[in-house]
């Protein structure tokens, strides 16, 4: 799956920056926020994600350390049922990617961990702490009642 959607743009002192829905502000375009906003844009266009319950950027401490997670989305009942980690077009997806967002879902707790580099996507559904490979990305209507 490779995203490309239209995210509004506008230019800052000959600084690119994009428009992210969710924190309501224009943000400075690095490789690692477009994927973001990019796959904003797709789970809220394919899957039917709300824009109203995805954050980005919350601070979760793992291990007494701050770290900042890039992408939740949430049930009506504030449960994380989403957690993904966003990486680079030029970053592959491994091991220490995975292991970083799974450390932040010990604290997090979502039914599901998405890695993407907008390029290759990688989904784990958790069970009993355990990621376990799909095929596909859930519809928000699927995962609701989670």
């Amino acid at each position: 799956m490779t995203l490309k959607y239209t995210i509004k743009k506008k230019y800052i002192d000959n600084k690119e920056y994009i428009f992210d829905p969710i924190r309501k502000k224009y943000i400075i375009n690095t490789p690692e926020e477009w994927v973001r906003q990019n796959f904003i844009e797709y789970l809220h266009n394919e899957k039917e994600y709300p824009i109203s319950l995805m954050s980005t950027e919350n601070l979760t401490i793992v291990n007494k350390q701050k770290k900042r997670t890039d992408l939740v989305c949430y049930n009506n009942n504030g449960s994380a049922i989403l957690l993904i980690e966003c990486k680079s077009e030029k970053i592959n997806l491994n091991n220490k990617t995975f292991n970083q967002v799974q450390n932040y879902n010990y604290k997090i707790n979502a039914d599901y961990i998405i890695i993407t580099n907008g390029i290759n996507t990688l989904c784990f559904k958790v069970e009993n702490q355990k990621p376990l490979i799909v095929k596909k990305i859930p519809k928000y209507t699927d995962l609701i009642n989670i």
